[in-house]
């Protein structure tokens, strides 16, 4: 038996940590600057849109073929956890344009691929997803938002809360009920809906806790006209293609809040060694020495969770379902008690706008609560769990 080991199963690439440092140098050059200025003022930040675009960080999850750079699971995790690290509300451009278009790549015609793939490459349109509404948010199977087929189109209406980046967005998936008939999870359908569909229009943009430079708003739709063409995959297989979407980016979300986690760990380790108290700095504590390591070592343990998850997305792992919702909600807890740990080590400082900290720990709390409450992806794992010991007990 062999007692050696291979480490570097456990190392990124060295492609992908070239990667980790140009996002790193783009984000604290182009976007840290404009990040609490985006955050005071609830502002879309243009000026991190137009950085990401210009190099290539924009929707690096698209494939070459489309004019995007084919970025892996882990390198858009990596670009994601990077800007997150500098400006939440940024990291969501990257997060939501792989959300909002994963569907056409799992699902579209070539066709459609094609026609929406591509200009989201090329960084002319973000891509937001519609799947929430009010009365349907962890229960997506209970939308109300309908689309009936009329001759060679489809008629939409509705509303869908929640929608990140609504109104900045040219496309947007949205899932309505197609057969209101039909078995309740297989009678919904996706769409592509375009910003200039007639009918389409947004609510008042949210006043929001957090990332407050990425616009939250309701989408309405009134009867608006889908030719047949928009249709994302089979019609009825919506909701599948939902939830097997989420499997996917909810590694995203977990990304996004490593980065945060990690910039809040910056900015404490910073502060610590430069503030004194009773004549020494107050990293030379002990109480302080153990409060950095916990974060630390919560945050590494997060970082490698959504490290394997992004690897099993890659593959298709057959367990992503299990790691996809681990990785979100363990990543998320860790960003909160990380946040709220850092704002506690600055103190009074901590609590003041003067210092990021206080912004990074409002941000924090969105990722324990976006593409499904940490709730929800307990429930999500426990059935996994479940099924896997009753198909074993079979088998």
């Amino acid at each position: 038996m062999s007692t050696h080991t291979d480490f570097d199963l456990f190392r990124t690439s060295e492609d992908h940590e070239a990667l980790r440092e140009a996002v790193r140098a783009v984000s604290e050059d182009k976007i840290a600057p404009y990040a609490a200025a985006v955050d005071a003022e609830a502002r879309y930040p243009q000026e991190a849109h137009d950085a990401l675009v210009a190099s290539d960080f924009f929707a690096p999850h698209v494939p070459e073929e489309y004019d995007g750079v084919g970025a892996d699971a882990l390198a858009t995790c990596i670009v994601i956890e990077e800007v997150a690290r500098v400006c939440a509300s940024s990291s969501l451009i990257p997060a939501v344009n792989k959300l909002g278009s994963l569907p056409v790549i799992l699902a579209g015609t070539e066709e459609l691929k094609a026609k929406y793939l591509t200009p989201l490459a090329q960084g002319r349109t973000t891509f937001s997803y519609g799947l929430s509404e009010r009365e349907a948010g962890s229960d997506t199977a209970a939308m109300k938002c309908r689309a009936r087929q009329d001759g060679d189109e489809w008629v939409l209406s509705g509303q869908k809360s929640w929608i990140t980046n609504a109104g900045v967005s040219e496309f947007y998936t949205v899932l309505a009920v197609t057969d209101p008939d039909g078995p309740r999870g297989g009678n919904v359908t996706a769409f592509v809906v375009e910003k200039s569909d007639e009918g389409f229009t947004f609510g008042e943009k949210e006043r929001k806790l957090g990332i407050k430079g990425s616009p939250t708003r309701e989408l309405y739709f009134d009867n608006v006209r889908l030719p047949a063409d928009r249709v994302i995959g089979e019609v009825g297989g919506g909701l599948k293609l939902a939830l097997r979407t989420l499997d996917h980016t909810r590694v995203t979300i977990g990304a996004q809040a490593v980065g945060i986690a990690q910039g809040a760990l910056d900015q404490s380790l910073t502060y610590v060694k430069e503030r004194k108290q009773f004549g020494k700095r107050i990293s030379d504590f002990q109480g302080i020495q153990f409060m950095l390591a916990d974060m630390a070592m919560e945050l590494e343990a997060a970082r490698q969770l959504v490290y394997v998850a992004a690897a099993k997305s890659e593959r298709g792992d057959k367990d992503l379902t299990f790691f996809g919702a681990a990785a979100k909600c363990y990543a998320s807890d860790v960003a909160m008690k990380i946040t709220t740990d850092a704002v506690q080590l600055l103190g009074g400082a901590g609590y003041t706008s003067d210092f990021p900290l206080e912004r990074m720990m409002r941000d924090a709390k969105i990722t324990q609560i976006y593409e499904g409450t940490n709730q929800v992806q307990r429930i999500v794992m426990a059935r996994q769990l479940l099924s896997q010991a009753v198909t074993s007990r079979e088998a």
